[in-house]
């Protein structure tokens, strides 16, 4: 069985997905997502000018050698548009492996540890009433899970996840009117004084029984995330997300020292080396990442493989900058991984991503449900994809109020 052709396409409803499909001998093909939000056209530039002509010939049956041919095969390794085009191919690989064996993935992995996957939805507001509104939606429809995200008073723009204005677009993430970025103003001092108070408030108002999750988005110091850690323990917190930026990994032991708030860190990760001091010290308990940028299925398993050693569960990022297919690819991982936690579901259009990327995958009371389609169980419609093409888009950056540059 060999390769003989890979195509990729970049567009979707709302989203730049890129998707690769990849074409064998015997009619046989599989789906990968290779989006890397606000950055969509370099791994797709990857794949078409350096990963594709490599992988013609190939078997696609070999997708542990095919993946470290193209990562440990590359002088320069890693890195998130590398890891996403090798992670693109490594998801469509384990679609052909599925298909062949007449098997849906999760078979592939081991089988089921569970029937289903709690979700987590967002709940944003622009402000506390705002945000009350948008959690009762939520628990309306069933979900036991949402992280909340509030506007701050007096703050000069929308903080991080909370739209402009009262029921406003959720879909403020992305900024589609170009490639300049907007900017956010942050102010540490008024999200510290404001945000443990708004969190014990959705606690009173939605009971002890909603699990209730909030992301920093790595805005605080170290000092600041650890004395925020302790403020929000009554709360009960679900998890803590990104509270200090991770690159000093060592600032997290602060954080533990001070708070039992559990931690959830890794969206931005791409490989196991980034995760490994975190999870082997036992300093998160929840580990984020994405399984295209992680680099594909086959290293994510080693990822989630390290951290049920250490008592670290799976928390999988879930933005709508994932297409349909590795969202897919996360629920199987999702109803095999023994040491499963949640997994992030915002689903943006789900209408025109239903006919792009046709599936059997379904959503239930805040549970996902797996297909029992052989492979990943996502089709990919070329006719809907031909109305699609890429759209230029920025997320903010962030300055403080005396014009200082933040983290994002």
């Amino acid at each position: 069985m060999k390769i003989t052709d890979a195509k990729v396409f970049v567009g979707g409803p709302g989203k730049n997905y890129v998707t690769l499909k990849i074409f064998t001998d015997q009619g046989v093909y599989g789906l990968g997502d290779a989006t890397l939000n606000n950055r969509e056209t370099l791994p797709a530039a990857y794949l078409k000018d350096y990963l594709i002509p490599c992988l013609i010939g190939m078997d696609p049956r070999k997708s542990e050698d095919i993946w470290q041919f193209f990562y440990r095969g590359a002088y320069f390794r890693g890195g998130p548009v590398a890891m996403a085009a090798i992670g693109a191919i490594d998801m469509a690989l384990w679609d052909i492996k599925g298909k062949i064996a007449g098997l849906p993935l999760y078979q592939l992995l081991g089988g089921k540890s569970r029937d289903s996957a709690l979700l987590y939805a967002h709940a944003t507001g622009h402000d506390l009433e705002d945000l009350m509104d948008s959690v009762a939606r939520y628990v309306d429809e069933g979900y036991k899970a949402v992280r909340v995200q509030c506007g701050i008073p007096g703050m000069p723009t929308a903080s991080y996840a909370t739209p402009d204005g009262k029921h406003a677009d959720q879909d403020y993430i992305t900024d589609f009117s170009g490639i300049i970025p907007k900017t956010e103003i942050w102010d540490t001092d008024l999200y510290m004084r404001f945000m443990p108070d708004a969190l014990a408030e959705v606690r009173a108002r939605f009971g002890p029984e909603l699990h209730i999750l909030h992301d920093v988005h790595h805005r605080l110091l170290p000092r600041e995330a650890a004395e925020f850690a302790k403020a929000v323990e009554p709360v009960g917190l679900f998890w803590l997300e990104d509270p200090t930026p991770a690159e000093d990994q060592s600032a997290l032991r602060l954080i533990r020292q001070h708070s039992t708030t559990p931690i959830a860190i890794g969206e931005v990760f791409h490989s196991i080396w980034q995760c490994n001091k975190l999870i082997s010290e036992e300093l998160i308990d929840f580990i984020r990442v994405a399984v295209t940028y992680a680099g594909g299925i086959t290293p994510t398993r080693r990822i989630v493989d390290l951290a049920g050693m250490h008592h670290v569960r799976t928390g999988f990022h879930g933005a709508p900058s994932h297409s349909p297919i590795s969202m897919a690819a996360q629920a199987h991982l999702n109803v095999w991984v023994p040491n499963f936690g949640i997994q992030e579901y915002l689903v943006l259009g789900t209408d025109a991503c239903g006919a792009l990327f046709p599936s059997e995958h379904s959503v239930k009371d805040g549970f996902s449900i797996v297909s029992d389609a052989p492979g990943i169980g996502v089709d990919f419609d070329e006719k809907e994809a031909a109305q699609y093409s890429y759209k230029p888009g920025s997320h903010p950056v962030v300055r403080l109020k005396d014009g200082t540059l933040w983290n994002y």
